[in-house]
């Protein structure tokens, strides 16, 4: 079976100072990212770019996403292979190598801790992680590795 998703998103620049982009440093990185239902999100190229730190870059949007499709890719391997996950959490990095004015990800490695309900579901725990990333829409569209270094807790008594 063969579907097809639409995702509507606005960019607004925020960011001229009056001037527009008369020049490199006349203006802002500031944007707002909308969808219908949903609040803004503040958004701003990566500080290294003239961008603003409170806000999130582009960067940063990627590997959480690659972060969040995975952990909801696992969590539904988990379901279907009866693993009774009861947290779940990741501290994601993502490389990039900058050439120019250019650049890309050479890679991302998720670093899921996942705590299940008892110790005999380690294992399948574990091998969960391979079936989520050959799952995960996100992970299966870039052109870079992601590598996952999960660590598989079990719920104390």
């Amino acid at each position: 079976m063969t579907s097809e998703h639409e995702y509507l998103i606005e960019v607004e620049w925020a960011g001229n100072r009056g001037t527009g982009t008369s020049g490199y440093r006349d203006y802002g990185r500031e944007l707002v990212i909308r969808a219908a239902g949903k609040d803004d999100l503040a958004g701003s190229a990566d500080p290294t770019f003239r961008g603003n730190r409170d806000r999130w870059n582009p960067e940063e949007l990627l590997v959480t996403a690659l972060a969040q499709c995975h952990m909801l890719s696992y969590l539904h391997m988990a379901v279907r292979a009866g693993i009774v996950v009861t947290a779940y959490r990741d501290s994601a990095v993502g490389v990039m190598r900058q050439a120019g004015l250019g650049g890309e990800f050479t890679g991302v490695t998720l670093r899921p801790e996942v705590t299940v309900a008892d110790a005999s579901m380690v294992d399948a725990a574990r091998a969960a992680h391979a079936e989520a990333s050959e799952n995960c829409f996100i992970a299966r569209s870039v052109n870079f590795p992601v590598d996952h270094l999960p660590t598989i807790l079990v719920t104390a008594a």
